[in-house]
Order: C-alpha cells, then sequence, then structure tokens
C-alpha cells in the first residue's frame, strides 16, 4: 500500500473514532480518543458533542471543549489547563501533507491555547499556520476571524504565516487577524478592529481597520492581574 493510501486511511479513521465518540459519555469518550486515536486527554478534561480530529490532540486539567465545534487539518490542538473552546466552533487548516503552501518550510497548522484561556462561541479560525493564543486571554463576542493564509499577488500563489495574541488579552466582538499579526501581551483588541501588522507595545487599545495602538492601558486593571480565567 503506498504512502498516500496510508495517509488517508489515518485520516479516515480518525474521522470514524472522532465522529463514532461524538455522543458517548465523558469516560468512554476519552477512553476511546486516548487508546485509539494516542491523543493526551486529561481525566478532568472534558469535550462536548463536537466532531475533532486533529493529527494530535492536548487537552489539559479541567479544560474543555464545548458543543458542535469541528476540528479538522490540525497537526496539533493543545488547549491548556483549565482553557476552553466554546460552542459553534470551526476550527480547520490544510493539513502538513497537502501540496499547498509546498514551498514553505516549517509550516506548523496548530492551534495553541494557553492556560486560562478561553475562546468563546461562534468564531472561524484558519490554522493553515500555527495560531497561538497566550495565558489569561479572552478571544470574546461572536463571530471573530483568525486567517492565517492569503494570496499573494507578486507570485500568485497561497502563503501563510503564524497569527499570535499575548497573555492577559481581551480580543472583542467581529474582530479580524490577518496571516502575520501579532497582538501583544496585556492587550484590549476594540470590537470590528482588522488586525493586519506585527505589534511589539503591550498595555494598549488597539482599534480600528487596519488596528493602530489607540491609547495606553493601565497596568492597574484587575483583568491583567487575575489568577483564574473565568470571568464572572
Amino acid at each position: 500500500m503506498g504512502k498516500g493510501n496510508l495517509k488517508n486511511r489515518s485520516k479516515n479513521v480518525r474521522f470514524i473514532v472522532a465522529s463514532f465518540s461524538i455522543f458517548l459519555p465523558q469516560y468512554f469518550k476519552r477512553l476511546l480518543l486516548v487508546k485509539l486515536l494516542g491523543y493526551e486527554i486529561h481525566s478532568s478534561a472534558r469535550i462536548g458533542k463536537s466532531l475533532i480530529y486533529p493529527k494530535h490532540l492536548i487537552m489539559g486539567e479541567n479544560s474543555r471543549i464545548g458543543n458542535l465545534t469541528l476540528c479538522k487539518g490540525l497537526s496539533l490542538l493543545k488547549v491548556g489547563a483549565y482553557g476552553i473552546i466554546g460552542n459553534l466552533n470551526w476550527i480547520t487548516a490544510v493539513p502538513i501533507e497537502a501540496k499547498a503552501f509546498g514551498d514553505e518550510e516549517g509550516r506548523r497548522p496548530e492551534l495553541l491555547v494557553g492556560r486560562h484561556s478561553a475562546i468563546t462561541n461562534r468564531h472561524l479560525i484558519d490554522c493553515c499556520n500555527l495560531v497561538e493564543i497566550g495565558e489569561f486571554t479572552t478571544f470574546a463576542g461572536f463571530r471573530s476571524q483568525i486567517l492565517t493564509h492569503a494570496i499573494d499577488l507578486k507570485d500568485s500563489k497561497q502563503r501563510s504565516s503564524p497569527v499570535s495574541i499575548g497573555d492577559y488579552c481581551f480580543v472583542s466582538t467581529s474582530v479580524t487577524l490577518l496571516s502575520g499579526s501579532k497582538l501583544p501581551s496585556f492587550c484590549v483588541l476594540g470590537a470590528s478592529a482588522c488586525l493586519t501588522e506585527t505589534y511589539e507595545q503591550e498595555n494598549f487599545l488597539y482599534g480600528g481597520v487596519p488596528a493602530k495602538p489607540i491609547k495606553l492601558l493601565s497596568q492597574d486593571n484587575e483583568y491583567f492581574k487575575r489568577k483564574e480565567g473565568f470571568v464572572l
């Protein structure tokens, strides 16, 4: 059997196992995913009625994935301790073995969610390249997008670059983060903003289209000092 057939068979197995596990009780769901797919899922972690089948999954203590979320095509989905991915999120990638982006060295179709961080509900996240969300960060609201790939007009090719969100950030509703962009730690990205660049200035409110630093934020804000991710 050729390598291509083996890869397709492995992908199909992951899909079948993940699909079968959707309606299982948590204990049996975790057992099936750990034993058959080699996933690393803490005994206190929870996955709702969602279709989750990256190549590898790591879920830390008390992490959880909600209902009706799809995750496919990624090499790795990692959710740190007490991290949350909510309901109705669409998380996809072009797999690493695909011909697309074939001339890009080091491409990582991964989503890394830090400790005590949360992706809320109804977001679209493209992980053709690395999407990294730091610790104690809230990807909030609804209908936000992260896009790690775009068409290079000069070369007429698809290109991808990582997207990074730092620690203790608050990303508001209906925003877009484009390929290669970075929101530094202790920052807020305002509603409906479009982040297109890499920024390094921490403790700032960024907003607008394209997003720019608008004002300095106080380091004394309680949000930036909390010890638990969930905000009541």
